[in-house]
């Protein structure tokens, strides 16, 4: 009777065991191609201990790169895109400027660098009246009609308008009317090259009863041509317990999304319009006839697998400067991310004062730097700390780590049953760089399909992630 009840014990446990088990567990691998894969979220680990997930800030430049009325260029909202021409590697910025508090037009300006910018800027004709917004893509010289090479999204009335161009000056309506209708200003538009469509964040009104007010809600969209969207869904919410997240948290907008390695990351404008960034202030007092509070701002970071639903941080990515004064005290959003070289620029939109505070002067545009891809870590103090990945499989030739190692890093090669892997045992790492070589003496064309283990030791280091080769 024990040995029975023993049993069937044991099967229960295993059973229990299996029901939640992920690809660590079930034999299942990941299949990884080349690329980045960072370690922005548990996905890829099995498990890890004495390690400490560190949200990283990029390095913000002192001044703004494109002022406001004031300083001559006429910037008027947080929203802006950034591209780089692929010919001549020029830094292609269109932003808005203003007619009224209501209206912009399409401002544009070029930099050889993403620094220094070339004025005077210029305001383009618009194609139609637009509210705010401007969201620019490139859909490259090989597009099959080159007279819509460049896309452009704006907010217009009741939705999104999309116009296309041949090199980003002339505009011309997709559609006279909006393609894709939702109730509040905020709109932007990216390309998914994963699943190879269009994604639009747009901004939805809803009413919060314990506010007595309205709420900004970012919703997501997707679209195979830019004409027929799917009905918007809501994709942030407010975090339960996140200590920083009180009284009228609002999700302002979702921009700045780029491609990681399978990993879509975006940047989220937090506001709260109850809190002033001076404290002792009101709005009145700072120029804000509307509002009782001046408001402050951040930018969390966001991210998706699948290209629909989202996780976030609530620790900011860029924070608000908390020196009064500064032209970036009361808001940080970040709307651009761009990959140049071995760094990611960071393009944020900096508040002096408060949220509606002389928006013709302090809304500013400012660069965060870091090194690429650099937006978590993994970090480990003077306690040794490891972690080991799920079982994966690596389409690759060679491995390189994104890791800043001041003590002592060492990294593996395992099998599913924890057996090191012939020229693919521990080896030392070294520095503090992007990519950092690996420098196994193993075949890696013996790996191919393949089920392998990554497993890495630290101690006071820091890994960002992989990239295989």
């Amino acid at each position: 009777m024990k040995d029975t009840i023993g049993g069937l014990m044991v099967m229960v446990i295993l059973s229990l065991f299996n029901s939640n088990c992920d690809s660590g567990c079930t034999g299942k691998a990941i299949e990884l191609k080349s690329g980045p894969h960072l370690f922005i979220d548990d996905y890829l680990l099995a498990e890890k201990s004495f390690l400490n997930r560190t949200v990283n800030n990029p390095v913000k430049l002192s001044e703004p790169i494109i002022t406001g009325k004031k300083g001559g260029d006429d910037n008027f909202q947080p929203y802006l895109s950034v591209l780089r021409d692929p010919q001549n590697g020029r830094f292609r910025m269109w932003y808005g400027t203003p007619e009224n508090k209501s209206q912009s037009h399409l401002g544009y300006i070029e930099s050889m660098d993403g620094i220094h910018w070339i004025r005077p800027h210029r305001v383009l004709k618009d194609p139609h009246m637009i509210k705010f917004g401007v969201t620019v893509l490139d859909r490259g010289a090989d597009y099959p009609d080159p007279a819509q090479r460049f896309v452009l999204a704006t907010y217009m009335k009741d939705g999104m308008m999309i116009d296309t161009s041949p090199d980003g000056f002339e505009w011309k309506a997709l559609r006279d009317s909006s393609v894709l209708k939702h109730n509040h200003d905020i709109t932007s538009l990216h390309w998914d090259p994963i699943r190879k469509q269009y994604l639009a964040i747009v901004s939805v009104w809803k009413r919060n009863d314990a506010w007595n007010d309205n709420q900004r809600t970012p919703h997501e969209s997707v679209s195979k041509d830019l004409l027929h969207w799917e009905k918007p869904w809501p994709i942030l919410y407010g975090k339960i317990g996140a200590p920083i997240e009180k009284g009228e948290t609002q999700f302002y907008a979702m921009s700045g999304v780029i491609n990681r390695g399978g990993l879509l990351i975006g940047l989220v404008k937090v506001l709260r319009d109850d809190l002033n960034a001076t404290p002792g202030k009101t709005g009145k007092e700072m120029g804000d006839m509307d509002r009782k509070a001046a408001g402050l701002g951040y930018t969390v970071l966001a991210w998706s697998r699948d290209g629909r639903t989202w996780q976030r941080d609530h620790q900011p990515f860029i924070p608000r400067n908390q020196v009064p004064g500064a032209w970036d005290h009361a808001m940080a959003w970040g709307d651009e991310q761009i990959i140049v070289g071995d760094k990611t620029y960071v393009y944020y939109a900096g508040y002096a004062r408060g949220h509606k505070v002389d928006r013709f002067n302090e809304r500013q545009i400012g660069l965060a730097i870091m090194p690429r891809d650099r937006y978590t870590s993994l970090e480990a103090s003077i306690v040794p700390g490891t972690m080991r990945s799920k079982p994966l499989r690596l389409d690759a030739s060679a491995m390189t780590l994104n890791a800043r190692v001041v003590g002592n890093m060492k990294v593996r090669l395992i099998d599913r049953d924890g057996m090191p892997l012939p020229g693919f045992d521990w080896v030392g790492i070294e520095g503090d760089g992007v990519d950092l070589p690996v420098n196994w003496t193993g075949n890696w064309q013996e790996l191919a399909g393949k089920i392998v283990v990554l497993e890495i030791e630290m101690k006071d280091a820091q890994i960002f992630g992989f990239d295989l080769k």
